[in-house]
């Protein structure tokens, strides 16, 4: 172990003067460990066990395809659309035993940010980092506005009334401004600045609801599930079934939300690993069940791009606008939890980043009263919110699928790395069959990033190029890696 009474630029100063050897420069994997939790003027604190690091995991990701995505991937892939949740499934299965040992290895709050720093170097670990604002700040906002779209519903089910276009939907859209978009992040801001253990204890009861609703809408669709609705199970070919489990792979994107609590965690090396595949196997279950019948219980072609499918169906199978509306209430409620625990991922990652010195250091002060980032918060939270009220919500699916798959290709990349680099190193959970799955993980995520449509590459190439203009105008030389001629 380092001298934790050295300047931690002098203990992990490893670059040489070249510009090759700086862009590569790696964190020691013991140094992040030993600053886990600390932050500017306060420090983070441990109060999570495995039933809440597996509920923030769970409530990052369950919904989000479902609730929100599933009217937007069947027009694509038909009824195969089951086949694309397992297609995407598998891939985020892959992905997720690569997170899973590199979370027990390395419990920080940086996700795969943090171990490409400790694998592949400072600027590859930049790259993944930028991705990962991508990944979870967009994808707030994206699900943002699916929610707006069912308080729509239980507005029109409970009064009778619903909220203008203009203040509900974004422009392109039909609308001037999603107001109930921003709410729903401003909504979850308020429970993050109370701290960790306060939204995760919200965010367990907001699961329970979302895992009820879906089981719910599983017994009453299934009434409505007709054998016809299967016929011609593949009608866009396999390039839309494809094409479907890309955008559906956003649904997956929360599991590993836990590994950005890992400097909250109470035994992080322990209960990281099993959060992470836990989590995954109930998710990618319910997932598969409740498209099986919602395909089942409507034809293919009338999902239409909605946002609220399944209180639609649910209102369509029992002739009835009671139950529609009480799923409606309940998506509202598990759409939520999606908002809150991916925003508590966004801001954690900017944490660690900001403890780096590769983002300013307003992302790393923590509050002394509630142990939270609480101007990190903040900050993320206007960002995402005005995000989610001003652009629709496909364009945000697609750019928070191509950035999450680049994250996870590199994280697969990074536990061969880290095998081949540290082999001695103790491990709480070990990927089986390293380095075949973590090589099937990379090339499936490669494949499914093939499937997004050309803007979505093309917004992705300038996300990138912004992300290395801010990286070698600000992150390069202020890293606390950088050598001291710098």
């Amino acid at each position: 172990m380092p001298d934790q009474g050295a300047p931690l630029k002098d203990r992990t100063r490893t670059a040489g003067p070249g510009l090759g050897a700086r862009l590569m420069r790696r964190k020691p994997v013991e140094v992040l460990v030993a600053e886990g939790g600390h932050g500017e003027g306060g420090t983070l604190r441990r109060t999570l066990g495995l039933w809440q690091l597996t509920m923030i995991s769970i409530g990052a990701t369950l919904g989000t395809g479902i609730f929100v995505v599933l009217g937007e991937a069947v027009p694509k892939a038909g009824p195969a659309v089951t086949l694309s949740f397992v297609i995407a499934g598998l891939t985020a299965l892959f992905s997720a035993l690569s997170y899973a040992e590199l979370a027990g290895t390395i419990p920080v709050a940086g996700s795969s940010y943090s171990y490409a720093y400790a694998t592949l170097g400072e600027l590859i670990a930049w790259i993944c980092g930028w991705c990962l604002i991508l990944e979870y700040g967009v994808s707030v906002a994206a699900v943002a506005v699916g929610w707006g779209q069912y308080l729509n519903e239980l507005l029109d089910g409970t009064l009778g009334v619903t909220l203008p276009d203009a203040l509900s939907a974004p422009p392109g859209d039909g609308g001037v401004f999603n107001l109930p978009a921003l709410i729903v992040v401003l909504l979850a801001m308020a429970l993050l600045l109370g701290g960790a253990r306060e939204s995760a204890r919200a965010n367990t009861v907001m699961v329970g609801v979302k895992i009820a609703a879906l089981v719910l809408f599983c017994a009453i669709g299934v009434q409505g599930f007709r054998s016809g609705n299967y016929h011609d199970f593949m009608p866009l070919g396999m390039a839309g079934v494809s094409a479907a489990g890309a955008t559906l792979f956003f649904s997956y994107i929360g599991f590993d939300a836990a590994s950005t609590a890992g400097e909250e965690a109470k035994n992080a090396q322990r209960d990281l690993p099993r959060a992470i595949m836990l989590s995954l196997v109930i998710v990618t279950a319910l997932y598969v069940l409740v498209a099986a019948v919602a395909v089942g219980a409507r034809p293919w072609r009338r999902f239409n791009d909605s946002e609220a499918a399944l209180a639609q169906i649910m209102r369509d199978v029992t002739g009835q606008a009671f139950w529609g509306t009480l799923l409606a209430f309940c998506a509202v409620i598990a759409i939520a939890s999606v908002v809150l625990t991916v925003l508590y991922g966004q801001t954690r990652i900017l944490f660690a980043m900001a403890r780096d010195g590769l983002v300013p250091k307003v992302f790393a002060r923590v509050h002394p009263t509630s142990g939270a980032p609480r101007a990190n918060t903040v900050i993320v939270s206007l960002f995402c919110g005005v995000l989610a009220a001003a652009i629709p919500l496909g364009q945000l699916a697609d750019a928070t699928s191509i950035g999450t798959l680049f994250a996870f290709a590199l994280v697969n990349v990074a536990v061969v790395v880290l095998r081949r680099t540290r082999p001695s190193m103790p491990r709480t959970f070990r990927v089986p069959l390293s380095p075949v799955l973590p090589a099937l993980g990379f090339a499936f995520c490669v494949w499914m990033m093939g499937s997004l449509s050309t803007v979505t590459w093309v917004v992705f190439g300038a996300w990138m190029a912004v992300g290395l203009v801010f990286y070698f105008g600000y992150g390069h030389r202020r890293s606390r890696l950088a050598p001291s001629e710098n």
